[in-house]
């Protein structure tokens, strides 16, 4: 279960590396270049906060090869990129790899015996950093710090109800999903209600 998410979530994250980076007009090697980190990105900073080795995609060269062919397959269709629903795709598919990494994230802190709040930060740093280091390469401010939307704190939410579950003890299947779908439900009522948080500190009244 936790190898199908970790796929599902290379997926996901890797398309919404290839729509930014085509619209940014890269060439396929920028293209690439900014699919593998977002896909890659926030396990591998897992794994070595984890210190686990090989890296992930390491280990499983055909995660790899995954983001290859992606890189080759969605590019062509860029053309569609330009209309208003790609940038609900993209939104999806971004809250999808945050609900699938950080839960990923998170069941691998626990199985690291970690205590329960670094597990839970251990989750959100698998969800958020992928997407981070993907739009600092496109020069973009991180849509995590300057929305004001809440996205790692969706994330938390999501890591907390997974730390809770297990402790419980129910399935592992039950807990994987739950904390997943609680991570990207939170995140799509965000971007649907346009919730947001107000800067810090507040800004002062005149």
């Amino acid at each position: 279960m936790l190898t199908f998410i970790e796929i599902s979530a290379i997926i996901v994250f890797a398309v919404s590396g290839l729509i930014v980076a085509v619209r940014k007009g890269m060439d396929i090697v920028g293209v690439f270049t900014v699919a593998f980190v977002a896909a890659f990105g926030g396990g591998t900073l897992r794994d070595v906060l984890l210190d686990r080795r090989p890296l992930f995609w390491v280990e499983h060269q055909e995660y790899v090869w995954l983001v290859m062919a992606l890189t080759l397959v969605v590019p062509p269709f860029a053309k569609f990129l330009g209309h208003r629903w790609a940038e609900r795709v993209m939104q999806t598919t971004d809250a999808l790899g945050l609900g699938l990494f950080a839960v990923s994230g998170a069941a691998l802190g626990l199985a690291a015996d970690l205590s329960l709040l670094p597990v839970v930060l251990m989750g959100v740093i698998t969800g958020v950093c992928g997407g981070v280091l993907r739009d600092v390469l496109c020069n973009e401010i991180p849509v995590v710090f300057q929305d004001h939307r809440p996205y790692a704190l969706c994330a938390f939410a999501g890591c907390w109800v997974f730390v809770g579950l297990e402790t419980l003890g129910l399935a592992s299947w039950l807990t994987l999903l739950t904390g997943t779908a609680t991570t990207t439900g939170l995140r799509l009522l965000v971007l649907a209600g346009d919730w947001r948080i107000p800067p810090w500190p507040p800004a002062s009244r005149q």
